[in-house]
Protein backbone atom coordinates (compact mmCIF):
# COMPACT_ATOMS: atom_id res chain seq x y z
CA UNK A 1 0.00 0.00 0.00
CA UNK A 2 2.74 2.38 0.68
CA UNK A 3 4.47 1.62 -2.46
CA UNK A 4 1.34 2.49 -4.68
CA UNK A 5 0.67 5.52 -2.23
CA UNK A 6 3.91 6.44 -3.34
CA UNK A 7 4.13 5.73 -7.10
CA UNK A 8 0.31 7.39 -7.19
CA UNK A 9 1.47 11.33 -7.81
CA UNK A 10 3.97 9.60 -10.74
CA UNK A 11 0.97 7.48 -12.09
CA UNK A 12 -1.34 11.14 -12.19
CA UNK A 13 1.14 13.11 -14.12
CA UNK A 14 0.72 13.06 -17.47
CA UNK A 15 2.88 14.22 -20.27
CA UNK A 16 1.93 17.75 -21.92
CA UNK A 17 1.22 17.39 -25.66
CA UNK A 18 4.11 18.72 -27.94
CA UNK A 19 3.81 22.29 -29.84
CA UNK A 20 6.06 22.60 -32.19
CA UNK A 21 7.69 25.82 -32.62
CA UNK A 22 7.58 28.00 -35.31
CA UNK A 23 11.09 28.19 -35.48
CA UNK A 24 13.08 25.25 -34.38
CA UNK A 25 16.44 26.95 -31.68
CA UNK A 26 19.40 24.97 -31.11
CA UNK A 27 20.07 24.32 -27.28
CA UNK A 28 23.83 23.87 -26.47
CA UNK A 29 25.13 20.87 -24.66
CA UNK A 30 22.95 20.62 -21.22
CA UNK A 31 19.75 22.66 -21.82
CA UNK A 32 16.65 21.41 -23.89
CA UNK A 33 12.93 23.08 -23.74
CA UNK A 34 9.68 23.66 -25.48
CA UNK A 35 7.20 26.05 -26.49
CA UNK A 36 4.15 26.14 -23.39
CA UNK A 37 1.95 28.02 -25.45
CA UNK A 38 2.27 29.53 -28.86
CA UNK A 39 -0.60 31.70 -30.76
CA UNK A 40 -0.15 34.91 -28.47
CA UNK A 41 0.60 38.70 -29.98
CA UNK A 42 4.10 39.94 -29.19
CA UNK A 43 4.65 39.04 -25.56
CA UNK A 44 7.66 40.41 -23.99
CA UNK A 45 6.75 40.98 -19.98
CA UNK A 46 6.21 37.77 -17.91
CA UNK A 47 5.83 37.78 -14.24
CA UNK A 48 4.80 34.62 -11.84
CA UNK A 49 1.87 35.36 -9.09
CA UNK A 50 2.01 34.20 -5.92
CA UNK A 51 -0.70 31.27 -7.00
CA UNK A 52 2.03 30.11 -9.61
CA UNK A 53 -0.02 31.59 -12.55
CA UNK A 54 1.97 33.22 -15.29
CA UNK A 55 0.89 36.92 -16.04
CA UNK A 56 2.60 38.54 -19.99
CA UNK A 57 2.19 41.71 -21.51
CA UNK A 58 1.45 41.48 -25.38
CA UNK A 59 2.82 44.17 -27.32
CA UNK A 60 0.52 43.50 -30.23
CA UNK A 61 -2.37 45.41 -28.50
CA UNK A 62 -4.19 42.63 -26.15
CA UNK A 63 -3.13 44.02 -23.10
CA UNK A 64 -1.88 41.47 -20.47
CA UNK A 65 -2.70 37.88 -20.24
CA UNK A 66 -3.11 35.49 -17.48
CA UNK A 67 -2.12 31.59 -17.94
CA UNK A 68 -2.58 29.00 -16.10
CA UNK A 69 -0.37 26.03 -16.29
CA UNK A 70 -0.49 22.15 -15.58
CA UNK A 71 3.37 22.12 -14.13
CA UNK A 72 4.58 18.91 -14.29
CA UNK A 73 8.21 19.54 -12.99
CA UNK A 74 11.25 20.10 -16.00
CA UNK A 75 9.77 21.20 -18.79
CA UNK A 76 6.57 18.91 -18.99
CA UNK A 77 4.41 22.31 -18.59
CA UNK A 78 1.43 22.72 -20.45
CA UNK A 79 -2.04 25.61 -20.05
CA UNK A 80 -4.49 24.45 -18.05
CA UNK A 81 -6.43 27.52 -19.24
CA UNK A 82 -5.96 31.26 -20.61
CA UNK A 83 -7.82 34.72 -20.58
CA UNK A 84 -7.14 38.50 -21.15
CA UNK A 85 -6.86 39.81 -17.62
CA UNK A 86 -6.55 43.81 -19.01
CA UNK A 87 -7.21 45.07 -22.62
CA UNK A 88 -5.46 47.50 -23.10
CA UNK A 89 -3.97 48.29 -26.38
CA UNK A 90 -1.32 50.76 -24.93
CA UNK A 91 0.67 48.48 -22.69
CA UNK A 92 3.81 46.95 -24.90
CA UNK A 93 6.24 45.89 -22.12
CA UNK A 94 6.78 46.27 -19.15
CA UNK A 95 5.14 43.85 -16.21
CA UNK A 96 5.89 43.98 -12.54
CA UNK A 97 3.81 42.43 -8.99
CA UNK A 98 4.45 43.56 -5.62
CA UNK A 99 5.84 41.53 -3.41
CA UNK A 100 2.84 40.26 -1.71
CA UNK A 101 1.34 40.21 -5.22
CA UNK A 102 -1.47 42.00 -4.20
CA UNK A 103 -0.89 45.21 -6.72
CA UNK A 104 0.02 44.59 -10.69
CA UNK A 105 2.17 47.30 -12.46
CA UNK A 106 2.34 47.49 -16.15
CA UNK A 107 3.56 50.50 -18.29
CA UNK A 108 2.76 52.39 -21.52
CA UNK A 109 5.00 54.57 -23.60
CA UNK A 110 3.40 57.52 -20.96
CA UNK A 111 2.70 56.29 -18.00
CA UNK A 112 2.92 53.39 -15.57
CA UNK A 113 -0.36 52.23 -13.67
CA UNK A 114 -1.36 49.66 -10.98
CA UNK A 115 -4.17 47.34 -10.67
CA UNK A 116 -5.72 45.85 -7.04
CA UNK A 117 -4.70 41.55 -8.34
CA UNK A 118 -6.23 38.50 -7.45
CA UNK A 119 -4.49 35.71 -8.12
CA UNK A 120 -6.80 33.31 -7.47
CA UNK A 121 -9.77 34.32 -9.26
CA UNK A 122 -7.23 36.14 -12.20
CA UNK A 123 -9.09 39.65 -11.82
CA UNK A 124 -7.99 43.06 -11.12
CA UNK A 125 -9.89 46.29 -10.12
CA UNK A 126 -9.18 49.62 -9.36
CA UNK A 127 -6.38 51.27 -12.23
CA UNK A 128 -4.80 53.77 -11.37
CA UNK A 129 -2.22 56.03 -12.90
CA UNK A 130 1.43 55.91 -10.61
CA UNK A 131 4.26 57.44 -12.42
CA UNK A 132 3.21 59.73 -15.20
CA UNK A 133 5.56 62.13 -18.05
CA UNK A 134 7.39 58.98 -19.69
CA UNK A 135 5.94 60.07 -23.35
CA UNK A 136 8.45 60.25 -25.83
CA UNK A 137 9.51 59.15 -29.38
CA UNK A 138 12.21 56.53 -30.12
CA UNK A 139 12.15 53.74 -27.76
CA UNK A 140 8.34 53.09 -26.26
CA UNK A 141 9.27 50.71 -23.25
CA UNK A 142 9.48 51.30 -19.36
CA UNK A 143 10.62 48.19 -17.84
CA UNK A 144 9.31 47.67 -14.37
CA UNK A 145 11.53 46.34 -11.03
CA UNK A 146 10.69 45.67 -7.81
CA UNK A 147 13.73 44.65 -6.24
CA UNK A 148 13.39 42.22 -3.41
CA UNK A 149 15.98 43.73 -1.20
CA UNK A 150 13.71 47.33 -0.99
CA UNK A 151 10.58 45.93 -1.44
CA UNK A 152 8.51 49.26 -1.07
CA UNK A 153 10.79 50.75 -4.12
CA UNK A 154 9.39 50.64 -7.87
CA UNK A 155 12.34 50.99 -10.74
CA UNK A 156 11.19 52.32 -13.98
CA UNK A 157 13.28 52.56 -17.25
CA UNK A 158 12.92 55.05 -19.78
CA UNK A 159 14.98 55.35 -23.09
CA UNK A 160 16.21 57.90 -25.13
CA UNK A 161 14.08 59.75 -28.25
CA UNK A 162 15.76 58.53 -31.10
CA UNK A 163 19.49 56.74 -31.64
CA UNK A 164 21.14 60.34 -30.71
CA UNK A 165 19.27 62.30 -28.24
CA UNK A 166 21.55 64.89 -27.41
CA UNK A 167 19.39 66.90 -24.21
CA UNK A 168 19.98 63.77 -22.37
CA UNK A 169 23.24 64.78 -21.78
CA UNK A 170 21.21 67.21 -18.46
CA UNK A 171 20.16 64.63 -15.92
CA UNK A 172 17.05 67.40 -16.01
CA UNK A 173 15.93 65.73 -19.59
CA UNK A 174 14.10 62.44 -17.90
CA UNK A 175 15.50 60.39 -20.56
CA UNK A 176 18.09 57.58 -20.52
CA UNK A 177 17.53 56.97 -17.25
CA UNK A 178 16.56 54.83 -14.71
CA UNK A 179 14.43 56.52 -11.63
CA UNK A 180 13.12 55.24 -8.41
CA UNK A 181 9.87 55.51 -6.54
CA UNK A 182 8.18 54.90 -3.24
CA UNK A 183 5.29 52.63 -3.80
CA UNK A 184 3.25 53.81 -0.74
CA UNK A 185 3.85 57.18 -2.40
CA UNK A 186 2.73 56.98 -5.58
CA UNK A 187 -0.37 54.39 -4.36
CA UNK A 188 -1.55 57.19 -2.94
CA UNK A 189 -0.67 59.73 -5.64
CA UNK A 190 0.78 59.40 -8.95
CA UNK A 191 4.02 60.97 -9.38
CA UNK A 192 5.52 62.77 -12.28
CA UNK A 193 8.81 60.73 -13.72
CA UNK A 194 11.16 63.63 -13.18
CA UNK A 195 10.04 63.57 -9.47
CA UNK A 196 12.12 59.89 -9.21
CA UNK A 197 15.13 59.38 -7.61
CA UNK A 198 17.82 58.98 -10.09
CA UNK A 199 19.50 55.69 -10.13
CA UNK A 200 21.66 55.71 -13.17
CA UNK A 201 21.69 57.93 -16.72
CA UNK A 202 23.42 58.30 -19.40
CA UNK A 203 21.59 54.77 -20.08
CA UNK A 204 20.54 55.17 -24.00
CA UNK A 205 18.14 52.30 -23.97
CA UNK A 206 18.18 49.93 -21.03
CA UNK A 207 15.28 47.53 -21.86
CA UNK A 208 16.52 44.58 -19.26
CA UNK A 209 16.91 45.50 -15.08
CA UNK A 210 17.80 42.59 -12.93
CA UNK A 211 18.81 42.18 -9.28
CA UNK A 212 21.38 40.03 -7.59
CA UNK A 213 21.00 37.94 -4.67
CA UNK A 214 23.13 40.47 -2.78
CA UNK A 215 20.72 42.64 -3.62
CA UNK A 216 23.10 44.77 -6.38
CA UNK A 217 21.06 46.11 -9.50
CA UNK A 218 22.21 45.34 -12.83
CA UNK A 219 20.98 46.84 -15.96
CA UNK A 220 21.34 45.55 -19.98
CA UNK A 221 21.62 48.11 -22.20
CA UNK A 222 20.97 48.84 -26.22
CA UNK A 223 23.82 50.93 -27.58
CA UNK A 224 24.40 53.30 -30.53
CA UNK A 225 23.62 52.40 -34.03
CA UNK A 226 25.35 53.81 -36.89
CA UNK A 227 28.38 54.65 -34.99
CA UNK A 228 31.59 56.74 -36.58
CA UNK A 229 34.72 57.70 -35.10
CA UNK A 230 36.58 60.43 -37.04
CA UNK A 231 34.62 60.19 -40.18
CA UNK A 232 35.20 56.14 -40.48
CA UNK A 233 31.94 54.17 -40.35
CA UNK A 234 32.62 51.76 -37.60
CA UNK A 235 28.71 50.65 -36.58
CA UNK A 236 29.15 47.65 -37.78
CA UNK A 237 31.14 46.02 -34.44
CA UNK A 238 31.15 48.87 -32.42
CA UNK A 239 29.80 50.12 -29.94
CA UNK A 240 29.15 47.06 -27.67
CA UNK A 241 26.24 46.41 -25.56
CA UNK A 242 26.52 47.33 -22.13
CA UNK A 243 26.39 45.56 -18.57
CA UNK A 244 25.95 48.05 -16.52
CA UNK A 245 25.88 47.60 -12.64
CA UNK A 246 24.06 50.51 -10.07
CA UNK A 247 25.30 48.95 -6.71
CA UNK A 248 22.66 48.08 -3.52
CA UNK A 249 19.75 49.69 -4.44
CA UNK A 250 19.01 49.38 -0.42
CA UNK A 251 22.69 50.67 0.98
CA UNK A 252 22.63 54.31 2.15
CA UNK A 253 26.02 54.94 0.74
CA UNK A 254 25.74 53.39 -2.90
CA UNK A 255 28.86 55.23 -4.62
CA UNK A 256 26.90 54.40 -7.39
CA UNK A 257 23.55 55.90 -6.94
CA UNK A 258 23.06 58.50 -9.61
CA UNK A 259 26.23 57.73 -11.97
CA UNK A 260 26.52 58.75 -15.38
CA UNK A 261 26.95 55.67 -17.70
CA UNK A 262 28.05 58.51 -20.79
CA UNK A 263 25.45 58.40 -23.07
CA UNK A 264 24.83 60.39 -25.53
CA UNK A 265 28.75 61.28 -25.96
CA UNK A 266 30.49 58.09 -24.50
CA UNK A 267 30.30 54.70 -25.29
CA UNK A 268 32.64 51.55 -24.90
CA UNK A 269 34.57 49.86 -27.29
CA UNK A 270 33.47 46.27 -28.77
CA UNK A 271 36.11 45.76 -31.62
CA UNK A 272 39.23 48.50 -30.57
CA UNK A 273 40.64 47.00 -34.29
CA UNK A 274 38.54 49.06 -36.71
CA UNK A 275 39.03 52.39 -35.07
CA UNK A 276 40.84 54.90 -36.25
CA UNK A 277 43.92 55.14 -34.42
CA UNK A 278 43.05 52.62 -31.93
CA UNK A 279 46.07 52.95 -29.68
CA UNK A 280 45.54 51.02 -26.35
CA UNK A 281 41.96 51.03 -26.30
CA UNK A 282 40.47 47.36 -25.21
CA UNK A 283 37.11 46.43 -25.10
CA UNK A 284 35.01 48.02 -22.55
CA UNK A 285 36.47 50.92 -22.26
CA UNK A 286 34.91 54.11 -23.51
CA UNK A 287 35.47 56.38 -26.01
CA UNK A 288 33.79 59.49 -27.76
CA UNK A 289 31.45 59.00 -30.48
CA UNK A 290 32.81 61.07 -33.92
CA UNK A 291 35.61 63.31 -33.83
CA UNK A 292 36.52 63.69 -30.10
CA UNK A 293 37.13 67.60 -29.48
CA UNK A 294 36.25 70.68 -27.07
CA UNK A 295 34.26 69.74 -24.34
CA UNK A 296 33.91 65.72 -25.55
CA UNK A 297 36.81 63.95 -25.90
CA UNK A 298 38.37 60.26 -24.98
CA UNK A 299 39.42 61.65 -21.65
CA UNK A 300 36.33 62.93 -20.91
CA UNK A 301 34.64 59.68 -21.95
CA UNK A 302 37.05 57.31 -19.03
CA UNK A 303 35.56 59.57 -16.37
CA UNK A 304 32.26 57.88 -17.23
CA UNK A 305 31.20 54.40 -15.48
CA UNK A 306 32.11 51.54 -17.56
CA UNK A 307 30.37 48.82 -18.17
CA UNK A 308 31.62 45.68 -16.17
CA UNK A 309 31.13 43.43 -19.37
CA UNK A 310 30.27 44.14 -23.18
CA UNK A 311 28.44 41.97 -25.47
CA UNK A 312 28.63 42.09 -29.55
CA UNK A 313 27.01 45.30 -31.15
CA UNK A 314 23.47 45.05 -32.09
CA UNK A 315 22.91 42.07 -30.04
CA UNK A 316 19.74 43.90 -27.88
CA UNK A 317 19.82 42.60 -24.88
CA UNK A 318 16.29 42.65 -23.23
CA UNK A 319 16.12 41.16 -20.14
CA UNK A 320 18.81 40.02 -17.12
CA UNK A 321 17.59 37.68 -15.16
CA UNK A 322 20.16 36.17 -11.94
CA UNK A 323 19.91 32.17 -10.75
CA UNK A 324 19.38 31.77 -6.79
CA UNK A 325 22.92 30.88 -5.97
CA UNK A 326 24.12 33.70 -8.03
CA UNK A 327 26.45 31.71 -9.62
CA UNK A 328 24.88 32.71 -13.16
CA UNK A 329 22.62 35.66 -15.06
CA UNK A 330 20.87 34.63 -18.19
CA UNK A 331 20.14 37.36 -20.82
CA UNK A 332 18.15 37.45 -23.78
CA UNK A 333 19.63 38.79 -27.26
CA UNK A 334 16.65 40.05 -28.96
CA UNK A 335 18.66 40.34 -32.17
CA UNK A 336 20.09 43.10 -34.52
CA UNK A 337 19.10 45.26 -37.45
CA UNK A 338 22.00 47.14 -37.69
CA UNK A 339 25.02 44.93 -38.92
CA UNK A 340 25.88 42.30 -41.09
CA UNK A 341 25.86 39.72 -40.71
CA UNK A 342 22.57 39.58 -38.17
CA UNK A 343 23.50 38.25 -34.82
CA UNK A 344 22.04 38.34 -31.27
CA UNK A 345 18.55 36.58 -31.20
CA UNK A 346 19.76 34.13 -28.84
CA UNK A 347 19.33 33.41 -24.44
CA UNK A 348 22.79 33.51 -22.75
CA UNK A 349 23.93 32.96 -19.77
CA UNK A 350 27.22 35.10 -17.82
CA UNK A 351 28.93 33.11 -14.89
CA UNK A 352 28.96 35.22 -11.73
CA UNK A 353 30.95 35.29 -8.51
CA UNK A 354 28.41 34.55 -6.17
CA UNK A 355 30.69 36.05 -3.00
CA UNK A 356 31.50 39.17 -4.70
CA UNK A 357 28.19 39.18 -7.00
CA UNK A 358 30.65 40.74 -9.90
CA UNK A 359 31.01 38.47 -13.11
CA UNK A 360 34.21 36.24 -13.37
CA UNK A 361 35.41 37.43 -16.49
CA UNK A 362 37.20 40.78 -16.44
CA UNK A 363 35.76 43.54 -18.51
CA UNK A 364 37.58 43.52 -21.49
CA UNK A 365 36.33 40.02 -22.36
CA UNK A 366 34.66 39.10 -25.45
CA UNK A 367 33.40 36.00 -24.22
CA UNK A 368 31.86 36.41 -20.98
CA UNK A 369 28.43 35.29 -22.99
CA UNK A 370 28.21 31.49 -23.18
CA UNK A 371 25.07 31.02 -25.67
CA UNK A 372 22.64 28.52 -24.34
CA UNK A 373 19.42 28.72 -27.20
CA UNK A 374 20.03 30.55 -30.09
CA UNK A 375 19.16 30.33 -33.81
CA UNK A 376 21.49 27.92 -36.12
CA UNK A 377 20.79 30.34 -39.11
CA UNK A 378 20.17 33.79 -38.54
CA UNK A 379 19.71 34.84 -42.10
CA UNK A 380 15.59 34.36 -41.51
CA UNK A 381 16.08 37.01 -38.70
CA UNK A 382 14.77 39.27 -37.52
CA UNK A 383 11.16 38.57 -39.07
CA UNK A 384 11.61 34.69 -39.39
CA UNK A 385 13.37 33.34 -36.37
CA UNK A 386 13.22 32.91 -32.63
CA UNK A 387 13.51 36.03 -31.13
CA UNK A 388 13.51 36.07 -26.91
CA UNK A 389 12.46 39.00 -24.31
CA UNK A 390 11.44 38.40 -21.19
CA UNK A 391 12.22 35.99 -18.49
CA UNK A 392 11.11 34.84 -15.24
CA UNK A 393 11.67 32.31 -12.67
CA UNK A 394 8.64 29.32 -12.29
CA UNK A 395 7.59 28.03 -8.86
CA UNK A 396 9.62 24.32 -9.25
CA UNK A 397 12.77 26.66 -10.78
CA UNK A 398 12.56 26.43 -14.38
CA UNK A 399 13.31 29.41 -16.45
CA UNK A 400 10.47 30.57 -18.40
CA UNK A 401 10.85 32.90 -21.12
CA UNK A 402 9.14 34.90 -24.47
CA UNK A 403 9.97 35.04 -28.04
CA UNK A 404 7.87 37.96 -29.16
CA UNK A 405 8.70 37.19 -33.03
CA UNK A 406 7.28 33.99 -33.04
CA UNK A 407 4.21 34.57 -30.54
CA UNK A 408 5.46 31.90 -28.01
CA UNK A 409 6.46 31.29 -24.29
CA UNK A 410 9.10 28.49 -23.96
CA UNK A 411 10.49 26.98 -20.63
CA UNK A 412 14.12 26.10 -20.62
CA UNK A 413 15.67 22.81 -19.43
CA UNK A 414 19.18 23.11 -17.46
CA UNK A 415 19.09 26.55 -16.68
CA UNK A 416 20.08 26.32 -13.06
Amino acid sequence: MVALVALLPQALAQTCATINPANAPTFASGYSGRVVMNGLKGPRGIVFDKQGNLLTSEQGGYGIRYIQLTDNGGTNVCVKSSKQLVADTSLNHGLELSPDGKILFASSVSAVYAWDYDGTTGTVSNKKTVVSGTNNGGHNTRTLLIPKSSPDTLLVSRGSNGNIDSPTAQESSGRSQIRAFSITKIRSAAADYLTGDILGWGLRNSVGIGEDPLGGIWSVENSVDQMSRENKDIHNTNPCEELNYHGIISNANNTLKGANFGYPQCFAVWDPTVLPNPGTFKTGQNFAIGNPSGAVTDATCSSRQAPKLCFPSHTAPLDIKFNPNGTAAYITFHGSWNRNPPDGFRLSKVAFNPSTGMPTEPSTSQTAAQNIMYNANNGACPTRCFRPVGMAWGPKGQLFMTSDSTNEIWVVGGAT
